[in-house]
């Protein structure tokens, strides 16, 4: 017989089981960064793999020797490539000290009025459309200096983040057969082998997602530096890689790139000598991104990406859509790697349901 105190009893007892979870949850929120930085680590792990093997095996190094070798060209290169703004920012704070927003909305103006003279030839009345859009008064160009500004804001708190990723990476690469066995102890022994292939079969697969995604921003580099030498922009080596490394955002990633080199562009060409090419530089230069984008889109992504994690490119447009409109970008820039896991287990324990089989055909 069910009584009030029963009852009582029973909601209390879920009453402190909700809280458990909020709690839990809330102390998973506060400390969201450090699951952030072990995400980065194991990547990180992940690709300095092949480079630790191969010091080991061709040069004979020790373990720990080439995986403190690893780290330290990795910390040269992340070095190299923040030293890669130092020449940018300086550049671009001497061209902000020439901006001349009259002359510039001046020669938006003008842009405009040639617009409206072309289309009136055809008979088409543009004014009541650029009444309406109040194009030339609506766009401000301050909004440049607080770009950089909050550019530089991001960079400076890029250190201690740096060292807790150092410090994860080293332990996971130096330590990864300590890991194993420990690991070895608390799996059930009737998974055991299958948990152990999994895990042996998602580090293959997501070593190869990341060199193809390093390949990827590679030839994504080469087509920028092409196209912004073609049109003398300043600093096109440093611009051609920083725009080339936001692709490691899919989709959202090369839009936050044409932004960034539209400001850059025109950030150039900022002097009274330059300012009059400004739209029209900044414009080809736009055209030229837009066309390495496209063949990225739909030649190196697909292929790269396809042979590296043995996915069909309409599988990863879904799911990193799907990713990205569930958890925003950061599901986006995590949906192929977590994908590729899900698969990886899915055709380990479920080898026989149908759907696992379409999916994993490949793998």
């Amino acid at each position: 017989m069910i009584t009030s105190r029963t009852i009582a009893n029973g909601i209390v007892r879920a009453v402190l089981i909700l809280s458990v979870i909020f709690l839990a949850l809330l102390f998973v929120y506060k400390i969201k960064l450090l699951f952030v930085y072990l995400f980065i680590a194991l990547i990180v792990s992940l690709i300095a793999s092949p480079v630790i093997h191969f010091f080991e095996r061709r040069l004979k190094f020790k373990h720990t020797i080439a995986v403190i070798t690893t780290l330290a060209l990795f910390l040269l290169l992340l070095i190299g490539f923040i030293m890669l703004f130092v020449p940018l920012i300086i550049t671009q704070s001497h061209n902000l000290s020439l901006l001349d927003t009259a002359q510039l909305q001046q020669d938006l103006n003008s842009v405009v009025m040639q617009v409206k003279s072309y289309f009136s030839d055809y008979n088409i009345d543009t004014s009541k459309l650029m009444k309406e859009a109040d194009i030339t008064s609506s766009i401000n160009f301050t909004f440049i200096p607080d770009f950089i500004n909050s550019l530089v804001g991001i960079l400076s708190g890029f250190g201690v983040g740096l060292a807790s990723v150092l410090f994860i990476t080293f332990f996971f690469l130096k330590d990864t057969e300590l890991f194993t066995k420990s690991f070895r102890k608390i799996l059930p022994d009737e998974h055991e082998e299958k948990i152990l292939h999994s895990i042996g079969k998602v580090n293959h697969l997501l070593s190869r997602y990341f060199i193809g995604l390093i390949l990827q921003m590679s030839i994504l580099f080469v087509m920028y530096l092409i196209v912004l030498l073609i049109f003398g922009v300043e600093n096109a080596f440093i611009i051609a890689f920083i725009t080339a490394l936001l692709n490691i955002i899919p989709y959202i990633g090369p839009l936050i790139a044409t932004v960034l080199v539209i400001v850059l562009t025109m950030l150039g060409h900022i002097g009274p000598e330059a300012q009059g090419e400004m739209l029209s530089t900044t414009i080809y230069v736009l055209i030229g991104y837009s066309i390495a984008q496209v063949i990225d889109n739909n030649v190196s992504t697909p292929i790269i990406f396809s042979n590296s994690v043995n996915s069909h490119p309409l599988e990863i447009f879904i799911v990193i859509l799907g990713s990205g409109f569930v958890f925003g970008i950061l599901g986006m820039i995590i949906a192929v790697p977590m994908y590729t896991i899900i698969k990886v287990v899915a055709k380990e324990f479920f080898p026989q349901n149908p759907i696992v089989k379409i999916l994993t055909k490949d793998l």
